[in-house]
Order: C-alpha cells, then sequence, then structure tokens
C-alpha cells in the first residue's frame, strides 16, 4: 500500500469516526445509527442546452424528462421508428418539436446540442459514432455498445470528436455510490475479497414483456429501418416492441441489468474489470418465444492491482422471485461490509477486541461497551447512511454531471472508456452463457483472450 493511500485512508477513518460520534443520540434511544448524505446545490447555469432524443420509447422518454428537469435544458427534436411515439412527443413536449423517423435529419440540425439516444442497443454504436461526427455532444444508454467488436471503434470516434459522451448507467452518480467509493477508500470494511449483486422481477413488464399498442402495424412502423443494420426478417411487432427477447436487438438480462452493477462496483472499487468470466442459466418460466434466459447467474474473477486486492464477484438475475423486486450490490472485506444503494448504504463490521481503529473505537463509545470484566455475546457493528428528503435522485444528478461537463468543459463519470470496461463483462457473461465456456478478458487493453 502506498504512503498516499495510507495517509488518505486515516484521514477518511477519523471522518467517519467522527459521523459515527455524531448518531451518539440516536444511538441512546436504541435506533440504528445512520447519517445523512447531501448534495450540495449548484449555480444556475448561463448557457441553454438544446437537446433532441432518439428512440422515444419508455426509457427514452424517462431519461428526457429527467433532462427536462435541469435549468437551461430545452428539447427542440424527436426522432422514432414507431409514429405513435412520435405523437405522443409531442403531446408531451409541445407542437414546436422536429420530429423525423430519421436519426439523421436531427444530427443535421443546428439547434441540436447534446443528443439522447434511447434506441434498442443494436443502434447504439451507429447513431453514437454519427453524431459524435457531426459534431454533438452524447448521452447513451447502456450497454454503451451491442457486441465486444463496436467498443474500439467508438472509443475512437469519442477521441476524435472532442466532445463529451456518457453513458447512461444513471446510478454513478448516485450519494449512494459516491458514499461506498468514500468507505472503500477509508478502509473502513479492510481489502475487498468478494462482492455480490442481485437484481429479482416477478412480473410481466419487469420480464419484457411490453404491451403491444393497438395502433401498431407496418404502415406506422419503420420496419425495415429497424432491421437495415441486422439480419432481415419480415415485420414482427414482438420483436419491435419487446426488443429486449431477442438476440439481434437485445442483449438480455446481463446487457439490461448486470451492466448497472458492473457500473457501480468499478466505480466504487476503481476496479478496471475481471480477467475470467463464466455463466449459466436458463429459461425456466417466461416461455413466450424470447431468445434469452430468464434466470441468469454470473462468476467473475478480479486479479489483484494497484487499485484493490484480488476478489470475486457473483451476480445472479431471476425475473420469477417470488421476493419481486430485491436489489442490491455488497461488497465484502476483511473487516466488514457494504450494502450499497443509490439511496443508501449501510456498512456491517464485527466486533473485535482491537483498540487500532478510529472508526471501530467510536462505535464502541456511542454503544457504551466496555471489554472489561466478563465476556458478551456481541452483534454485528451497523452505520446508515441514507439521502436527505428530496434528493432528486441519481438520474437527475447523472444528467447534472453530464451538463456541467459540457458548459465547463470537464470530465463525465462515465464516458466510453468507462462504459465498455462495463459493459464488456455482462456481454461476454452472455457469450460465456451461449457458448458453454469461460472467457478470459483483458481489462487494460480491453480485449478477448484466445
Amino acid at each position: 500500500m502506498s504512503q498516499n493511500r495510507r495517509s488518505f485512508i486515516k484521514k477518511a477513518a477519523l471522518a467517519g469516526a467522527a459521523a459515527a460520534s455524531a448518531t451518539k443520540a440516536y444511538a441512546e434511544k436504541g435506533a440504528l445509527p445512520f447519517e445523512i448524505m447531501r448534495r450540495a446545490p449548484r449555480p444556475s447555469p448561463k448557457q441553454t442546452l438544446h437537446i433532441a432524443l432518439i428512440g422515444a420509447g419508455g426509457m427514452g422518454t424517462v431519461d428526457a424528462n429527467t433532462a427536462l428537469e435541469h435549468e437551461g435544458v430545452r428539447i427542440t427534436a424527436v426522432c422514432d421508428l414507431y409514429d405513435g411515439n412520435l405523437d405522443a412527443a409531442r403531446e408531451r413536449w409541445g407542437s414546436h418539436l422536429f420530429l423525423t423517423r430519421k436519426y439523421e435529419e436531427v444530427l443535421s440540425r443546428t439547434d441540436v446540442d447534446v443528443v439522447i439516444i434511447g434506441t434498442p442497443d443494436h443502434w447504439h454504436k451507429d447513431i453514437s459514432i454519427a453524431a459524435l461526427k457531426a459534431g454533438k455532444h452524447v448521452y447513451c444508454e447502456k450497454p454503451m455498445v451491442h457486441s465486444i467488436s463496436e467498443g474500439h471503434e467508438l472509443i475512437k470516434a469519442w477521441r476524435d470528436s472532442g466532445k463529451i459522451f456518457m453513458v447512461g448507467s444513471q446510478g454513478l452518480s448516485s450519494l449512494g455510490n459516491e458514499k461506498a467509493r468514500e468507505l472503500l477508500a477509508a478502509g473502513v470494511i479492510g481489502d475487498i475479497n468478494y462482492a455480490e449483486g442481485f437484481w429479482a422481477r416477478h412480473s410481466p413488464g419487469g420480464a419484457w414483456q411490453y404491451p403491444i399498442p393497438s395502433g401498431a402495424n407496418e404502415r406506422t412502423v419503420d420496419w425495415a429501418r429497424y432491421v437495415s443494420n441486422t439480419t432481415q426478417r419480415p415485420y414482427d411487432p414482438l420483436r419491435f416492441f419487446r426488443w429486449r427477447n431477442y438476440r439481434d436487438y437485445g442483449t438480455g438480462m446481463s446487457g439490461d441489468l448486470f451492466v448497472h452493477l458492473f457500473s457501480s462496483l468499478h466505480f466504487i472499487t476503481n476496479s478496471l474489470g475481471p480477467t475470467k468470466i463464466a455463466a449459466m442459466g436458463g429459461l425456466r418460466y417466461w416461455k413466450d418465444g424470447r431468445e434469452v434466459p430468464d434466470v441468469l447467474l454470473g462468476m467473475f474473477d478480479y486479479p489483484d492491482s494497484e487499485a484493490h486486492p484480488g476478489f470475486n464477484l457473483s451476480l445472479r438475475c431471476n425475473f420469477i422471485d417470488g421476493t419481486s423486486g430485491s436489489t442490491y450490490l455488497k461488497i465484502n472485506g476483511s473487516k466488514g461490509s457494504l450494502n450499497v444503494g443509490w439511496n443508501d448504504v449501510t456498512v456491517e463490521r464485527n466486533k473485535t477486541t482491537h483498540q487500532d481503529d478510529p472508526f471501530l473505537e467510536a462505535k464502541e463509545k456511542e454503544m457504551g461497551s466496555t471489554y472489561a470484566g466478563r465476556k458478551q455475546m456481541l452483534p454485528p457493528q451497523k452505520m446508515v447512511y441514507e439521502v436527505e428528503k428530496g434528493y432528486k435522485g441519481a438520474h437527475f444528478d447523472h444528467f447534472g454531471n453530464l451538463f456541467r461537463a459540457i458548459r465547463e468543459g470537464g470530465q463525465v463519470v462515465e464516458d466510453p472508456v468507462f462504459g465498455f470496461r462495463a459493459c464488456a463483462p455482462a456481454l461476454l457473461c452472455n457469450d460465456s452463457y451461449f457458448e458453454d465456456r469461460y472467457i478470459q478478458w483483458d481489462p487494460v487493453g480491453m480485449k478477448v483472450i484466445g
């Protein structure tokens, strides 16, 4: 461990101890100690940014609405391949909108500064590169690319453009992720050795059985353009509106949900990614013609690095889970664990008799514990960090991160290099499942080995 890191850990641990002491009043009342996480207010922007949305379905619409919550942001154009989504956009955001089925027409406009790409995954790379070449800043939904082979091409286009590119794994900008990163760096849970994540759903919508609009047909859907960069097929509304179920357009459970967990984990640990990937699972319930599993398990081996010791990661996703909505990321260390949410973080540590740890000493004083006399049954220590009331959320902060970088010439938390390193193991998890083999990955060079 470097001297700089030791110094940082010591300072952060002392800060954590002070925060722990501040919760004494709650402990005396028998409540679980906690600290409020806050986001400092930012000054109003002086520059108005004009955004365009390409892909105005569910997530694209949420993205645009979230972007418009920020001051100094105006929407000017919307592109979609289904006329019903264009009609809905006009009703939602106004008759002033330029509406089109052709994204090239959006990119040629001078009244567009930022493009939000909310299309199915198989269009992410093509539209992102075209937008960068057209001189637009980009917010692209995760996963950044549809296949590993597309990653370096998009990274090069971004570097050549000089524009800001943000990948839409919004949890990275959350107060929860930021606090977990701070606590891990402070050595509060010791050295990481294992992490696990879980995403559970149990509903038709959660399992991507999205409704088919009554007005959808070959006249109102531009099917030819939709499949123009992939396998040519006759019009199929299921493949258009429930695209996540099919490999030509989506990236399955791993590309939709594992990538969120990878993004948060890599942000918190400063990791570049795993070197070994293995997956298994199956189609257990939603047998509706889909090509991807509804239960998926992934195992990942992270090597020793300058940022962290070696550790193992297990991820699970279950679309038929009776808990109906359980989601978590847990990071285990030699002294305790972090349970990480976007709006909260819980630290759990086993009590010991060691007196050389500021965090532990503060907790012992807070709980009134002593090791004198008879030995005790020692419960785990817990510390909860929660966002303050009125917090606008990770999604709002992610767009704030983007807009601030554009206006001030800074960097974003999830540029294409970070985004590729987060989505690559998710995409390779799919490859491992379908090819029934381990996959070796070079997270530094960002390439498959062998």
